[in-house]
């Protein structure tokens, strides 16, 4: 059950680049309303952390290893923040549906597996790659979802911790996205 709850609060952040699209909030607006979630997220996560709030949701939505380190909720509103505040709305809503919608694709047809399958591999770039092409053209459209999906199959540690996905989609893609619209 806690993993379909965590698909759910995953596709949840679609809510995010579909106020922008339907224009509830201006992209300005959406920035700052991402910046606030960051804000809170992490006053959330020191208060879990430090003082020890151990809220039954906690039990429920988090993972094992995120027990002890920055849960990957928080990790996913500054991924979401961070590409709505470096880049144009056109690389960063696909950027941020490629993580509300790719990554938990993947998740759910690799089946929680450290190692992907390409099965749920193909399906994240497919996934990522139709998210992308209404707003970019192929080449870069192409690149974004390759990288969020080398993002979500293969795990990123530096220094002993390990990055979360939540964290590497949607800024890889970003980049990636932006390399092929103004390099390419």
């Amino acid at each position: 059950m806690a993993e379909i709850g965590r698909r759910l609060v995953h596709a949840s952040g679609t809510l995010a680049p579909l106020i922008y699209l339907i224009g509830v909030l201006t992209w300005e607006q959406l920035g700052w309303l991402l910046v606030l979630g960051v804000g809170i997220a992490m006053a959330l996560e020191f208060v879990r952390l430090r003082v020890g709030l151990d809220w039954w949701v906690y039990e429920e939505l988090t993972r094992e290893y995120e027990q002890e380190k920055v849960a990957g909720y928080a990790l996913y509103m500054v991924g979401m923040a961070a590409v709505a505040l470096a880049v144009p709305p056109e690389i960063a809503l696909p950027a941020m549906f490629m993580l509300a919608i790719g990554d938990p694709v993947g998740g759910y047809l690799g089946g929680g597996a450290e190692k992907k399958s390409p099965l749920a591999l193909g399906a994240v770039f497919v996934v990522c790659l139709l998210f992308a092409l209404p707003f970019l053209p192929v080449v870069a459209a192409v690149l974004g979802a390759l990288a969020a999906t080398a993002a979500d199959g293969y795990l990123v540690s530096v220094r002993g911790y390990v990055v979360d996905d939540n964290l590497t989609i949607p800024l890889s893609a970003a980049l990636a996205m932006w390399v092929g619209v103004v390099v390419v």
